[in-house]
């Protein structure tokens, strides 16, 4: 069996950077609901931190589809970022609704999901040094 060594499909550096903004903007709206608790202040920077947060994960659906399409990338990060622009909508319309008890629990599980899919795309392409083995028979 003959073994050949192919360069790995390059993840474009806009999905990477579009997944940070989106985790580093989840981050801190947390941040933005401690002040939201604890400052007069809180409110406004909360709901500003809101609308980046979305546009932030519409920019990482933007990213997915255009990794996938003239990249020739798997179709499925485009599924999990329209996952998360879901979750983010429905944290919009808990956040204005003031259903804290949803609210708080989707903010925590939205991040944490980030995070992870955060690695996923920073190590996907890491691990293994770049390079993929493929058998021909």
């Amino acid at each position: 069996m003959a073994t050949q060594t192919t360069a790995a499909p390059r993840t474009t550096t806009f999905t990477q950077v579009a997944i940070a903004l989106q985790t580093l903007t989840l981050f801190a709206q947390a941040v933005s609901a401690g002040l939201l608790l604890s400052t007069s202040y809180g409110e406004t920077v909360h709901g500003v931190g809101a609308r980046v947060m979305y546009g932030a994960t519409m920019l990482y659906v933007l990213a997915a589809i255009l990794a996938w399409r003239p990249g020739g990338g798997s179709p499925r990060p485009i599924l999990y970022s329209s996952g998360f622009l879901v979750l983010a909508s429905v944290q919009v319309v808990l956040g204005i609704a003031h259903r804290p008890a949803l609210h708080v629990p989707l903010g925590v599980l939205m991040f944490g999901l980030s995070v992870l899919d955060l690695g996923r795309v920073l190590f996907s392409t890491v691990g293994g040094g770049g390079r993929r083995q493929q058998r021909t028979a």
